[in-house]
């Protein structure tokens, strides 16, 4: 039974691993395209409106995109569990993911969340995903605080699942459009909850079966 569980947990973090370091490497492509700042590239052409009418809108943008691919790398490092050698190294890297999900890019996500493609319900969803990443990396961030290291454990994970929907996304955004050929803002509809909710129905039943 013992080792069932550990050949569980090993399958599932070997396959975490490949799945995030091909995705990673897409990310990254993906943020290189705002270096140098050019508000008429990629997605801000579709967010003019907000670009013109809304000065700070850029700032909030750029601060949710430049963080957000360290806090990936960094969430990723953390929840390995390991110092490679390297003194504290578990344990700075998730001081780093903590305060740059706490402090930057969670609260400028909320604030993204308000204008995002889609309408009302894709504007909630967002706004529901950037309150929840905050809260469990709070809870991450307390229960290390208070030497819970189990319950920091389970909360990490949680936020790790937060933080992955900037990938999961854009996985569902090519099978759905591969598959159906949606409305572009329908399509906005749909990921923007297929994003999160998926991964953190996964985590929690990892949970459950005490797996994480």
């Amino acid at each position: 039974m013992i080792s069932a569980k550990r050949n569980i947990s090993l399958f599932f973090k070997i396959l975490l691993i490949i799945g995030f370091a091909y995705f990673f490497w897409l990310m990254l492509k993906i943020t290189l395209e705002y270096i140098p700042f050019n508000p008429e590239v990629s997605f801000l052409m579709i967010k003019q409106t907000e670009v013109v009418k809304r000065p700070e809108y850029l700032t909030f943008f750029y601060t949710h995109v430049y963080t957000s691919i360290f806090v990936l790398l960094s969430g990723f490092l953390a929840i390995l569990r390991k110092d490679f050698g390297l003194k504290n190294f578990h344990r700075n890297t998730g001081k780093v993911y903590i305060f740059l999900i706490l402090i930057l890019a969670a609260p400028s996500g909320i604030y993204m969340g308000f204008f995002a493609n889609g309408g009302f319900f894709s504007k909630i969803s967002f706004v529901i995903l950037g309150l929840l990443w905050w809260f469990s990396t709070y809870k991450a961030y307390q229960s290390a605080r208070q030497k819970r290291f189990k319950e920091h454990k389970q909360w990490m994970w949680r936020s790790f699942a937060f933080t992955l929907s900037a990938l999961t996304l854009r996985i569902w955004k090519v099978i759905i459009v591969y598959l159906f050929h949606p409305n572009p803002m329908d399509v906005y509809q749909i990921i923007a909850w297929l994003g999160w909710i998926p991964n953190i129905l996964l985590i929690e039943y990892l949970i459950t079966k005490k797996h994480l």
